[in-house]
């Protein structure tokens, strides 16, 4: 039998080195459009871009565990067409590289909104080294960076160039930041943290035009206002990376459509990681998340399901962020709540706020509280009385003894 995998992310990497680790030993292709090796994204917006993580410490895996588990990485290649009646897949280079069982982990790319000077020298998304690399460059001249979009990725990028001593605009349409991701309060409380660094964030403020010769220079908003700018960084959101099983005919709405077992509408083909609208039994209901654990676990399912296993997906989603000194864990959706509360200062930059659907935990998000988000975790889908979790003198294990 042989497998193929597209894509070169989280999902791709682990679900190679799950099929390996249980025993499949057939043939097994992974095809990358990126040409690095499958690796780590998170630290692209934080410590590569910082300069403080080399290159070869982003790998998923180094280069010898492919070779030694005769796995056959293929990169700088993307899939253009899958036939699913001759199972096989025709590749950027020409080649046809057959299957038995295909894993789709295309993951997403970064929304480019149409507006004029998008194009300009200067103006970026970030989401591949490549991407990171380029900004990398700019800053060593830059001093006036404009973020659009106020969310995860702007932010942490934000903590970077304040530390590099630029100048930065947030620049975020929503009444706040991390509106799509997080409680009210938290996005207060990350608004105050990156103002006093001396971030300038504007609410409600859309950009609507990137102007420069060649170059970025300024960028007008919405209201009229205008903004200097010699680097600019949109992070306005992802779509994901679908169109290849569109296509071929393959079930898509808002991401790969799969069920609890990371099959799609062709029981052959898998798919799992950004790209994926899955079930959750869990949450009971669908969606498409932008998660490396979710990534994480998902391939695993899927890798696993894939050489004949039976098993089905269903994880609480959880999130981190790391900014300035500050990380930010999160479990569950805020927005499931109907009720929270606060454990411990957040003056302090030390706390967790729990959130409650008819007195079941349902979420949780904890600043530099990685005690506290564990039990969060062990929390989820129980009943508990709000005064014990906001009482620092209850012990949170107790709890979930």
């Amino acid at each position: 039998m042989a497998i193929v995998i597209v894509g070169g992310g989280h999902a791709a990497g682990q679900a190679a080195a799950t099929i390996r680790q249980e025993g499949f030993e057939g043939e097994l292709v992974l095809i990358g459009a990126e040409t690095h090796i499958p690796y780590q994204r998170p630290p692209l917006s934080k410590q590569y871009l910082a300069g403080e993580q080399p290159l070869d410490k982003l790998w998923l895996r180094p280069e010898k565990f492919y070779v030694d588990r005769t796995i056959d990485v293929r990169t700088g290649i993307t899939v253009e067409n899958i036939d699913r009646d001759g199972q096989f897949v025709a590749c950027s280079d020409g080649s046809i590289v057959p299957y038995d069982r295909l894993l789709l982990a295309t993951g997403s790319r970064p929304l480019r909104p149409n507006l004029p000077g998008i194009d300009l020298n200067g103006v970026h998304t970030l989401r591949t080294i490549t991407d990171v690399d380029k900004i990398r460059t700019d800053m060593e001249s830059a001093t006036h960076l404009v973020i659009v979009g106020g969310g995860y990725i702007g932010l942490e990028v934000a903590s970077v160039a304040v530390t590099a001593n630029m100048q930065v605009t947030i620049l975020e349409m929503e009444d706040r930041i991390l509106q799509r991701v997080t409680h009210p309060f938290m996005s207060a409380f990350y608004h105050k943290l990156h103002s006093g660094k001396g971030v300038d964030i504007r609410t409600k403020t859309r950009a609507s035009e990137f102007v420069g010769n060649g170059r970025v220079q300024t960028v007008l908003c919405g209201d009229g206002t205008t903004v200097d700018a010699d680097l600019v960084i949109v992070g306005v959101g992802v779509v994901p990376n679908s169109e290849v099983a569109s296509d071929a005919g393959l079930l898509c709405d808002d991401g790969i459509m799969v069920d609890e077992r990371c099959v799609t509408s062709d029981p052959s083909i898998f798919a799992a990681g950004d790209c994926t609208n899955h079930p959750n039994a869990l949450l009971d209901r669908r969606l498409r998340l932008e998660s490396v654990p979710n990534a994480m676990e998902q391939s695993r399912i899927a890798a696993s399901n894939l050489i004949g296993g039976d098993k089905q997906y269903a994880s609480i989603p959880w999130f981190w962020s790391d900014q300035y000194d500050l990380k930010l864990q999160m479990v569950g959706f805020s927005s499931d709540g109907d009720e929270s509360i606060t454990r411990g200062e957040p003056e302090s930059h030390e706390f967790a706020m729990f959130h409650f659907d008819r007195g079941k935990v349902v979420a949780a998000e904890t600043v530099n509280s990685p005690r506290e988000f564990m039990v969060a975790k062990q929390l989820i889908g129980r009943t508990i009385d709000p005064a014990s979790l906001s009482n620092m003198d209850v012990d949170l294990k107790s709890l979930v003894e």
